[in-house]
């Protein structure tokens, strides 16, 4: 009944705010074992959240294994530890990276700390 769940990969369709949120997602496991580096990281999550449609998205992570398509649920909560590397190392990387974690728990529901009253996700 819907086109673009009959044809998930279609290029000329226009991205949506759930699919950059899913690549942003596979990006960061890439990162996080060791698949890219952090300029590299941080270049493709721009990239991923200013991109239109699917074939850029798809164009981001097409060097990269697809074993992150599912990514762990731990990736739905900031991760303390890697936000205090990044702001010993780069702080304008952990600026970006708290900014995409919140927009992305926001958009979940599950961003109690935002101040906005939601509730965490139970696990």
């Amino acid at each position: 009944m819907n086109d673009s769940e009959e044809h998930p990969a279609s290029p000329a369709l226009r991205a949506s705010d759930a699919e950059r949120d899913r690549v942003e997602a596979q990006l960061q496991h890439h990162y996080a074992v060791g698949r890219l580096t952090l300029p590299e990281l941080e270049e493709r999550a721009v990239a991923a959240y200013a991109a239109r449609t699917r074939e850029q998205l798809q164009d981001l992570v097409a060097d990269l294994p697809g074993e992150a398509d599912q990514p762990a649920p731990s990736t739905r909560v900031i991760d303390s530890r890697l936000l205090i590397v990044l702001l010993c190392v780069s702080p304008p990387a952990a600026l970006i990276y708290w900014l995409i974690r919140q927009r992305a728990a926001r958009r979940r529901g599950s961003w109690s700390q935002a101040g906005e009253g939601a509730q965490p996700a139970s696990k």
